[in-house]
C-alpha cells in the first residue's frame, strides 16, 4: 500500500514538474516576442499586405462673437494614379484615351508641360515592370480644391474609376483663416514637433475630433494605397469653439497698435479690450518687429510679465484709501521739487516740474514718482509693509487669471516676511510707483476692470461656448473672482482720480470730443535698476482704463516696448492708441450712445427757430406738424408760402407772391421747388453750393424770358 502511495506521488510531482517546465517555456517565448523580437515583429505586422491605418477627421471651426469664421478646415485633394490597376485594360488604356489625357493635364493640372511630354510619360509608367517602386500610386496633382478634384475625375481613364482607371482621390483638409493675420498668435496653430499655440492648442482635443479607420494595401515598392475611397469606419468631425473676440473691435486694436508700432518704430506691443460687466475679451493684439516686418511673434498680452510701472499706482492709492491714509485730494505731499534720496537710492519724476508740494490729486494725476513714494513711504515704511502687500493681495494683483490660451506666468508679487523674496528697504517706495513686482498686461487690466465695474472682479474668458452642428454642447458664463475688490466709496475715488488724468494730468493730449475716458499712463524703464543712469535706456509705454468714463463699458489696456522715436512716455506712445480704439469703438457701438430723446425736449428760442424756409404749403405744413411745431397762417394762403419767426416761440406761414410771367423768388426754398417755378417760367438755372437758396441772380420780379439764373446755394 505504502509503495502505491508513493508511485503515485512520484507521478504527480512529475506531472507538476512537466506543466512548470512549459509554463517557463511558454514565458521565455512571450518575453522573447514581446519584448527581444517586438522590433521585428512589428515590422512583420507593419509589412501586410492590407492594414487598418488611421483616417483624419474634419477639424471643428473657430468662431468670433458673431459667428464669422477666424479658422476653418477646407477640403483640398490629392490626386494619384494606379499605372496597374486591376481592371485597367488595353481597351479602356488606348491611344485615343491617352491623349485626351495628356491634353488635360497639360492644360488643367501643369502647364510647363507639353501634351506629348504628358503622352510620353504615361505610357512609360503603363509599360513599366511590375515592381517598380511607385508604380501603383503616381502622383498626379496635389491641394486641389473640391470643384476642380470633379473636373479632373472626369477625364478619360480617370473617369473609370478606382480599379479600372486607377483613378486615386485622397482628401487632404487644410487650415485656413478667412481674416487671414486678424488675431493670429490668439487663434494659434498646432503643428507637428512643434509646442501647440493658442486656442488651437488649448482646445486641441474639441477642436481634432476622432479619426476614421481606412483600409489600405500594400503595393510593390512598400507603399501603402487606400482600397476604397471611403473610410471603413467614418472619423467622426471635431466641435466648434465660439469666442468672445469681436471682428471689428479686433480690427481697430490691430490697427491702431500697429500704426503706433509702425510711427514710433517699437519692438513689440499689445493691446486688449474687455467687457467691464463680463469680462468678455473683445480684442486681443499683438504686434512683434521681424526682419520680414511686423507679425504677431508673440502673445505679449498675455504671456509677457513685466514691471507696470506708473499704471500700478492706482493700486497704491487705493490700498492708502482703504486705510484711510487718505482722505482729502486737496491734502499737500511734499515732492521736494521733483527729487528725494531713499536709503542710498535717488528718486526722481519722470517729468523735471520743480514745485515743493502737490496736492494728492496732482500727484497722480501728474504722475508723480516721488510723491508717490513718499505717501506710501510714511504710512507704511516703518514695520508696516505687509499691510500694504497685503491689500494689493487684497486686490486680487497676486492671481493669475487662467484665461484659456495657454502660456501666462503668474503675478510677482515681493512679501516682506517672506527672506526669499528679495525684500530691500527700498522695495516698498519703488513697488509704490510699478518696479520690483511683475505683472502681465492681462492681469493688471483685470484689476482695472474691476475698479470700473464698481469693485467687482471678473475673470477674464475668451471662449463662451463649444458647439456641434450649431447646437450647444458646453457654455462658459461670466466668473466673478471677487465680489469686491474694495470699498464703495475706495472705488468710486479711484475713478475720480483715473478721470482727472485725462482731464488734468498726463493724459490730457488725449480728451475727445466725442466720449470721455479714465485712465492711468505709464511710462516703465526696462534695462536698469532703480533709475540710475546708463547707455542705451529702454522703456516700456502704456496706458490703462476704461470708456465711457462714467458709465464703463470697454476696459483696455495699450503696452508698447522700446519706443525709439517720437518720444517714449506712455501718454505720447501708448495713450493715443487707446483714445483710438474708444473712439472707433464709440462710432461703431450704437449701445454706448445716450439715446437723444432720454431728455424732454426744451422748447426753441428764437433763433433756433426755423425762418425764412420757403416752399409748397402742403410741404412745410405737414413739415411744421410732424416736427411738432406749433404755426399760425395768414388767411386765403396760396399754393407758396414762407416761414417766418414770430415773438416768443411761435411760428407765422405767410403768403410768397409768385408771378406766372415773372422771375419768382426763391429765395429759403430747396433746389426743388426752385428749379420747378424758374423752369416753368422758360428760365435756364445753374446751381453753386448745397443746402437752401441764399441768393438768386434774376432779381425778382423781373420778366421771364429765357434768361440763365444762378442759385447760391448755402
Amino acid at each position: 500500500m505504502l509503495n502505491i502511495k508513493n508511485e503515485v506521488l512520484v507521478r504527480v510531482y512529475a506531472v507538476a514538474a512537466l506543466v512548470v517546465l512549459v509554463a517557463i517555456v511558454i514565458l521565455g517565448r512571450l518575453y522573447q516576442i514581446s519584448i527581444v523580437q517586438a522590433a521585428d515583429w512589428k515590422a512583420k505586422a507593419d509589412s501586410l499586405y492590407v492594414k487598418l491605418v488611421d483616417a483624419p477627421s474634419q477639424r471643428g471651426n473657430i468662431l468670433a462673437d458673431d459667428g464669422s469664421l477666424l479658422a476653418t478646415s477646407l477640403p483640398f485633394f490629392d490626386v494619384h494614379w494606379d499605372a496597374k490597376a486591376e481592371g485597367l485594360t488595353d481597351e479602356i488604356f488606348n491611344q485615343t484615351a491617352v491623349d485626351s489625357l495628356a491634353w488635360l493635364l497639360s492644360t488643367y493640372i501643369d502647364q510647363q508641360y507639353t501634351p506629348g511630354a504628358y503622352r510620353d510619360w504615361l505610357m512609360a509608367l503603363r509599360n513599366a515592370p511590375e515592381n517598380t517602386r511607385g508604380i501603383r500610386y503616381v502622383p498626379i496633382a496635389k491641394n486641389l480644391p473640391y470643384n476642380k478634384a470633379l473636373l479632373v475625375k472626369t477625364f478619360p481613364i480617370f473617369s473609370e474609376g478606382r480599379y479600372k482607371g486607377g483613378f486615386i482621390l485622397e482628401q487632404n483638409p487644410r487650415r485656413e483663416r478667412p481674416f487671414k493675420l486678424l488675431a493670429q498668435r490668439t487663434i494659434g496653430y498646432t503643428r507637428e514637433g512643434a509646442l501647440p499655440v493658442g486656442l488651437e492648442g488649448s482646445f486641441n482635443n474639441i477642436l481634432e475630433g476622432r479619426p476614421g479607420k481606412q483600409l489600405m494595401i500594400r503595393v510593390p515598392g512598400d507603399i501603402y494605397i487606400p482600397v476604397n475611397d471611403l473610410a471603413e469606419i467614418e472619423p467622426e468631425p471635431g466641435d466648434d469653439v465660439v469666442t468672445t473676440l469681436d471682428i471689428n473691435i479686433q480690427d481697430v486694436a490691430e490697427q491702431s497698435l500697429l500704426k503706433a508700432c509702425q510711427t514710433h518704430n517699437a519692438d513689440h506691443g499689445c493691446a486688449i479690450v474687455m467687457e467691464v460687466k463680463t469680462g468678455k475679451i473683445r480684442a486681443i493684439a499683438n504686434i512683434g518687429k521681424t526682419p520680414e516686418g511686423w507679425w504677431e511673434t508673440y502673445n505679449y498680452a498675455i504671456g509677457e510679465r513685466v514691471e507696470p510701472g506708473s499704471m500700478f499706482k492706482l493700486a497704491s492709492f487705493m490700498a492708502m484709501l482703504e486705510d484711510g491714509v487718505i482722505e482729502d485730494f486737496d491734502q499737500p505731499v511734499p515732492v521736494f521739487g521733483g527729487k528725494v534720496r531713499i536709503y542710498d537710492e535717488e528718486l526722481i519724476d519722470a517729468v523735471p516740474h520743480g514745485l515743493d508740494t502737490m496736492t494728492v490729486r496732482q500727484v497722480f494725476a501728474q504722475s508723480s514718482n516721488v510723491g508717490t513714494a513718499t505717501l506710501v513711504q510714511n504710512n507704511y515704511g516703518k514695520g508696516n509693509a505687509g499691510r500694504f502687500v497685503k491689500r494689493l493681495r487684497g486686490f486680487g494683483l497676486d492671481l493669475p487669471t487662467d484665461i484659456e490660451v495657454g502660456g501666462e506666468e503668474a503675478p510677482i508679487i515681493k512679501n516682506p516676511d517672506d527672506p526669499n523674496s528679495g525684500w530691500s528697504g527700498t522695495t516698498l517706495p519703488w513697488m509704490s510707483i510699478g518696479y520690483e513686482l511683475l505683472l502681465t498686461p492681462l492681469q493688471l487690466l483685470t484689476f482695472y476692470n474691476a475698479v470700473a465695474n464698481n469693485g467687482r472682479m471678473m475673470k477674464p474668458y475668451i471662449v463662451q461656448r463649444t458647439e456641434r452642428y450649431g447646437e450647444p454642447i458646453r457654455e462658459f458664463q461670466p466668473t466673478v473672482v471677487k465680489r469686491s475688490i474694495a470699498s464703495k466709496k475706495t472705488v468710486e475715488k479711484a475713478k475720480e482720480l483715473l478721470k482727472s488724468v485725462v482731464l488734468e494730468g498726463t493724459a490730457r493730449n488725449i480728451r475727445s470730443n466725442y466720449i470721455q475716458m479714465a485712465g492711468k499712463t505709464g511710462t516703465a524703464q526696462l534695462n536698469y535698476h532703480k533709475f540710475r543712469a546708463s547707455k542705451g535706456i529702454r522703456h516700456q509705454a502704456g496706458f490703462c482704463g476704461f470708456f465711457p468714463a462714467d458709465n464703463p463699458v470697454y476696459s483696455c489696456i495699450v503696452v508698447i516696448s522700446e519706443p525709439e522715436r517720437g518720444g517714449y512716455h506712455g501718454a505720447e506712445v501708448a495713450a493715443p492708441v487707446f483714445r483710438d480704439i474708444a473712439e472707433r469703438c464709440f462710432a461703431m457701438k450704437a449701445e454706448m450712445h445716450p439715446p437723444i430723446n432720454q431728455n424732454k425736449p426744451e422748447k426753441l428760442v428764437t433763433r433756433e427757430l426755423p425762418s425764412y424756409d420757403a416752399g409748397s404749403k402742403s410741404d412745410l405744413e405737414g413739415s411744421l406738424r410732424w416736427l411738432g411745431l406749433d404755426y399760425f397762417e395768414e388767411t386765403d394762403l396760396g399754393d407758396w408760402t414762407v416761414i417766418k419767426a414770430a415773438q416768443g416761440d411761435s411760428l407765422m406761414l405767410l403768403q410768397r407772391n409768385i408771378s406766372d410771367k415773372a422771375v419768382p423768388s426763391v429765395i429759403g426754398m430747396g433746389l426743388k421747388d426752385a428749379i420747378y417755378l424758374l423752369e416753368n417760367r422758360g428760365c435756364r438755372v445753374k446751381v453753386s453750393g448745397v443746402g437752401k437758396v441764399r441768393r438768386q441772380t434774376l432779381a425778382p420780379g423781373t420778366r421771364a424770358s429765357g434768361q440763365t439764373c444762378v442759385l447760391y446755394l448755402e
